[in-house]
């Protein structure tokens, strides 16, 4: 894995030093090198963390006026070697940068449709002076950028009035003369020519989602490219297009292509009974980790002792005996599931490394979180992955995950919701509101995803559109409740087109495929396209490149996400069992203990801490004073939050926390 770094200017010479500040800035992700490149208009900064050919992998990698900065691996790269081979490519090494480079070189533009894994990437061809970005199907690799106009020498070539303001829209082709890029937003801070301005709308969106997501950040002209996407900026412009589109079921009758030409690949077979798509997920599922096992490091498997870890790790064991494993736990019991990780452990035969979190652990991160995520990010999960990559660190260089499992095969409590949710939905507004002030009734707790939690959560939004159900159960603001929260020069803001706007957006998409609005199927694309997305992988990704760790993903193996989007979701999700067809796949190989068990997210005591070691924290950063220099939110309404927490009358971990990180952030990028 990875950092990479760059600039590009049609009216001026690159900023070589700024590119060797952003390349610094990324060292975490590449340890164990650095490279750079600078022919004409085009600088590429590289740093390297070594996994395959630990001597010849080097990059910026150069063939035939080509230059390439890779992040990410191409899990089928010995296969296109081949191809490419018998196609009249020579190979100078083993790695597979020079795959992809020399892919490239044969299918231009469309050479990414070629390459399956996990990547973000900038290429350079010096022969058609332009410069070539591409993110993976998923978007597990992270790559951001901003756009010029200008493109002229000095600092002003990237400051806010040269910035492109809105993210550019697919296929269209805008007018554009230097882009810089960078894995992480903190690299194109330390450029030191991009403006930092806060984004209003991406304010918004992080606070109804608790996530910035794609293609905005939290800073105005500051972009990230979307995952499925390639675009390339020459001396014409910049044009960006999706080149994947993930697969409908049959049932949806998807007969076309999505926007720009994107190959939704619907011809594929799709199994309609329960066990020949179990059988064809197994083998899938077991070459994704096959592949997923080349490595030329140490190499381990994360296992929580849930269904998606344990799996994962019991088809590694089968081609890599012994194993290692690693997992944490807590010592608030609501949270820790140590005794799974131990009983999956055993059964399979691993090497089982387990160290137990205390709260301060977690607390004494926070400060360091905000630095390692660069923008306001809400998901509290992100520290425990944050320890347990550090810990696995210490003994392996690659890690296998079981993220993707939720998403695939309709996981998360709200799917078992959502048939039901649909039916009450119906109810007249007046039961509506009995059933949320008996909620309300109801005892709060600080435990895991308590009865109280989950009552309040399932009676949100239920009066909105339907395609936005998922979105709201797990959203920290609704709507109404950011107006009242957010000063009123911003409040104007807060409405659903501009709050979900990405969401909508993905499901008209969807609909234009053939999904119906509201259904099962519209559910797992939004998990999967956007939660996974934005969320998930970005979580992944910053904790473990923080730690210098490759994380690898098996679920998320292209051949797998297609067949499982492809499968009708009555194999996934039945009237009390999430995962059905995961299930019926590792019933040999997960115990059955493990397979009965309830779900459990890998959370941290956030309302527990809120009241008690965090209380000082959150007293400071919510201070009215404070709130009400900030010009940002309504002092009343933000302590009102915190009061009623504090005082047992409501649980409000989750909007409490998505406010607090983003107060977190402000107070460290100085904003």
């Amino acid at each position: 894995m990875c950092g990479i770094a760059g600039e590009a200017r049609f009216a001026g010479a690159p900023d070589e030093e700024a590119v060797r500040r952003m390349s610094a800035a990324l060292a975490h992700r590449g340890p164990d090198g650095e490279g750079f490149f600078r022919e004409g208009p085009c600088a590429l900064g590289h740093r390297r963390l070594s996994i395959i050919d630990l001597a010849g992998g080097g990059q910026p990698m150069v063939r035939e006026r080509v230059a390439l900065v890779f992040n990410g691996e191409a899990y089928q790269h010995i296969e296109l070697r081949e191809r490419l081979r018998a196609l009249g490519h020579p190979f100078e090494t083993r790695s597979d940068t020079e795959v992809v480079l020399r892919a490239y070189l044969q299918w231009g533009e469309q050479f990414v449709e070629e390459v399956d894994g996990m990547f973000a990437l900038a290429l350079w061809d010096g022969r058609a002076e332009k410069l070539v970005l591409a993110r993976d199907r998923l978007g597990k690799k992270p790559l951001h950028y901003a756009l010029s106009g200008s493109g002229g020498d000095g600092a002003g070539a990237f400051a806010a009035a040269s910035l492109l303001r809105e993210p550019p829209a697919e296929g269209e082709k805008i007018e554009a003369r230097a882009l810089v890029f960078g894995s992480e937003l903190k690299a194109l801070v330390a450029h030191g020519g991009v403006s930092r301005t806060l984004d209003p709308t991406s304010l918004v969106q992080y606070l109804a989602v608790e996530s910035v997501p794609a293609p905005r950040s939290i800073y105005a002209g500051v972009f990230k490219l979307p995952a499925a996407h390639a675009a390339v900026l020459d001396r014409s412009g910049f044009k960006l297009r999706r080149y994947w589109e993930a697969p409908v079921p049959p049932h949806a009758r998807a007969e076309r292509q999505g926007s720009g030409g994107a190959d939704v690949r619907a011809s594929g077979a799709a199994p309609a009974d329960l066990d020949t798509a179990a059988r064809r997920l197994r083998e899938l599922l077991d070459a994704a980790v096959q592949r997923r096992l080349i490595s030329d490091v140490p190499l381990g498997v994360f296992l929580s002792g849930g269904i998606d870890s344990t799996t994962i790790a019991a088809l590694a064991v089968r081609h890599a005996p012994g194993v290692q494993t690693f997992s944490i736990g807590f010592s608030e019991k609501s949270f820790d599931e140590t005794r799974w990780a131990l009983l999956a452990a055993k059964r399979l035969g691993t090497r089982h490394a387990v160290q137990e979190l205390s709260a301060q652990d977690c607390l004494d991160l926070l400060p360091e979180a905000a630095a390692i995520l660069d923008e306001p990010f809400a998901d509290p999960s992100f520290l425990p992955t944050l320890l347990l990559s550090r810990f696995t660190r210490k003994s392996v260089t690659v890690a296998l995950a079981g993220d993707g499992g939720d998403e695939l095969f309709a996981g998360y409590d709200p799917f078992l919701a959502h048939r039901p949710a649909a039916l009450l939905a119906r109810a007249p507004a007046a039961a509506l509101c009995a059933l949320s002030r008996a909620a309300a009734l109801l005892p709060t707790s600080s435990a895991n995803m308590s009865l109280g939690f989950r009552a309040t959560q399932l009676l949100r939004g239920l009066d909105g559109p339907p395609s936005l159900r998922h979105q709201q159960w797990l959203s920290a603001f609704l709507p109404a409740e950011l107006r009242a929260l957010l000063h009123p020069d911003l409040a104007q803001l807060a409405t659903p087109e501009i709050a979900y706007r990405e969401v909508l957006a993905d499901a008209r998409r969807g609909q234009a495929l053939g999904v119906a609005p509201g259904s099962v199927d519209e559910a797992l694309r939004f998990y999967l396209l956007r939660y996974l997305a934005d969320d998930i992988l970005v979580k992944a990704d910053r904790a473990s490149m923080a730690a210098s760790l490759e994380l690898r993903a098996p679920f998320l193996d292209t051949a797998v996400v297609e067949l499982a989007a492809r499968l009708p979701w009555r194999l996934k999700l039945s009237a009390l069992h999430t995962k059905v067809v995961l299930r019926r796949a590792a019933q040999d190989l997960v115990p059955e203990e493990i397979l009965r068990r309830p779900k459990k997210g890998f959370g941290i005591p956030v309302a527990a801490w809120i009241r008690g070691p965090l209380r000082p924290l959150f007293e400071e950063l919510m201070d009215e004073k404070e709130i009400a220099a900030a010009g940002i939110f309504r002092p009343a309404a933000v302590r009102s939050l915190l009061s009623r927490h504090l005082s047992g009358e409501a649980d409000l971990r989750k909007p409490l926390w998505t406010l607090f990180m983003f107060l977190l952030f402000r107070k460290r990028a100085f904003l």
